[in-house]
C-alpha cells in the first residue's frame, strides 16, 4: 500500500474462473470479491477495499505485501488497485443519530411541507464543511 493522504494503493491477485474473474487482496483480512470480467473485478476491488478499510484509522491501514512475496499461479496476474479513502467514504456514509433543536415553526412548516429535515440539514453541513 502506498498511501498519499487518505488514498491508499494495494496489490490484488486477479483469477479467471470461468466466465467470473476472482479478487484476492492478500494484506487485508476478508479481501475476497469477485467481478464479472476484470474491469468489473478492479471495480469491486476497490468497493471491497474501501469497505474493509472505512472503521480503520489511515495510520493503522494493513502494510501491503512486496509483489515478490505474493505467491501467483500461472493463471493469476497481480494489479494495483487504488482507493480514495475520503472520497469512498464520502460517496458511502453511515448515518448517525444526532438531536437538533430547530424552532417550533419551521417543524410545523417542514411537517406540512413533507421536507425531510435530515437530508436538509446534511445537505446544508455538507455545503459549509466540504464545498
Amino acid at each position: 500500500m502506498t498511501q498519499i493522504n487518505d488514498k491508499v494503493l494495494y496489490p490484488v491477485v486477479l483469477e479467471n474462473e470461468g466466465k467470473d474473474v476472482f479478487v484476492k487482496i492478500p494484506d487485508i483480512e476478508g479481501g475476497f470479491t469477485q467481478g464479472k470480467d476484470v474491469f468489473d473485478a478492479i471495480e469491486m476491488a476497490k468497493d471491497a477495499i474501501g469497505n474493509l478499510l472505512e472503521d480503520i484509522k489511515p495510520n493503522e491501514y494493513p502494510k501491503p505485501s512486496d509483489l515478490d512475496d505474493i505467491d501467483v499461479d500461472d493463471n493469476q496476474k497481480i494489479v494495483y488497485v487504488d482507493v480514495d479513502m475520503g472520497e469512498f467514504r464520502r460517496k458511502h456514509p453511515r448515518t448517525v443519530r444526532r438531536n437538533v433543536t430547530i424552532p417550533e415553526y419551521l417543524n410545523v412548516m417542514a411537517k406540512n411541507k413533507k421536507v425531510n429535515v435530515s437530508k436538509v440539514l446534511s445537505d446544508a453541513l455538507e455545503e459549509k464543511l466540504i464545498k
